[in-house]
């Protein structure tokens, strides 16, 4: 007599499924961990997204820029550069912002603070806006390590519910867990609270006896830059500082100019071509001043060793 099979229960096989889902997951999560980097390959870094997670991938030829190459910010430099040095000191330091103008050389100073400091175990790892998400797992990362880390973020504002923005918030303070003590944020954006601004927020200010309190939007953006201790601005460059820094650039790329005012007003409507006058105008100026003026003078020297 054939013995009746008994019923499978559904319930039984979703269990078995889940679980057998659940060890799959653990195995692929395993194998996509990205191998542990080698400090000793490189002073900057930079972290690139993954299928799961993401990476640090060493940068093998960092801008060489030094912080006697930066003119016309010198009070900027001095304040950031103080409390870079209390950094790697490991004295307390601050979060840093830089805002202002296109060019001023925001982002120059943080690769000209590495190169200052990278002998007394400074590292940057620069990370994109979008990448934000990973911050928990890149603090994970180094916060054991010996080094003390900048962690840059180029070019940095946020639309309105954009991804990242509460995952920095947290990193800069207002998480559960402590802030890595062997890490700082340093931030350059064009906006000081990071965020865009419309007319309408204005609308939601209320007052409270004789003061005036902004409304949930303009708080929520400003609760955000607020949490960088260190505020530093840039300004555009005066005509005065634009030609300064011009020369310095010519002088560098062995091209000093004999006829300084031929110099002067060539640079002038380079930038008044180019709309601006800020210190990237005038590197790239100088780029196109040296290179035409040496290619002349190389043409000369071939032709009068023709004749």
């Amino acid at each position: 007599m054939i013995k009746p099979v008994p019923p499978v229960r559904l319930d039984a096989v979703l269990a078995r499924f889940d679980a057998l889902l659940g060890r799959a997951e653990v195995l692929l999560n395993a194998s996509a961990a990205a191998p542990a980097p080698d400090w000793r390959a490189a002073i900057a870094w930079r972290w690139r997204k993954r299928d799961r997670g993401g990476e640090l991938q060493p940068v093998r030829r960092p801008h060489a820029i030094r912080l006697a190459d930066l003119h016309g910010v010198d009070a900027q430099k001095a304040l950031v550069d103080r409390n870079t040095r209390q950094f790697v000191a490991g004295y307390p330091a601050n979060n840093v912002l830089l805002t202002g103008a296109r060019g001023t050389g925001k982002s120059s100073l943080v690769k000209a603070l590495l190169n200052e400091y990278a002998n007394r175990k400074l590292r940057v790892i620069e990370i994109e806006k979008q990448d934000l998400g990973d911050l928990p797992e890149l603090v994970d990362l180094v916060c054991d390590r010996p080094e003390r880390f900048i962690l840059y973020c180029d070019d940095l504002s946020f639309a309105a519910e954009e991804p990242g923005y509460q995952a920095l918030k947290a990193v800069l303070d207002g998480s559960l867990a402590a802030t890595s003590e062997n890490l700082v944020v340093y931030a350059t954006s064009n906006r000081r609270h990071l965020m865009p601004e419309f007319m309408q927020e204005n609308l939601e200010a209320h007052r409270v006896g004789d003061e005036i309190h902004p409304g949930e939007s303009v708080e929520e953006k400003i609760s955000l830059s607020e949490r960088f201790g260190l505020w530093v601005s840039f300004h555009p460059f005066r005509q005065d500082e634009y030609l300064d820094i011009v020369r310095y650039w010519v002088s560098w790329h062995g091209a000093a100019a004999k006829d300084a005012a031929r110099l002067e007003r060539e640079a002038l409507q380079w930038a008044l071509g180019r709309g601006s006058r800020s210190g990237r105008v005038a590197f790239q100026f100088a780029r196109d001043w040296a290179g035409r003026h040496r290619a002349g003078r190389a043409a000369s020297t071939r032709r009068a060793r023709a004749d």
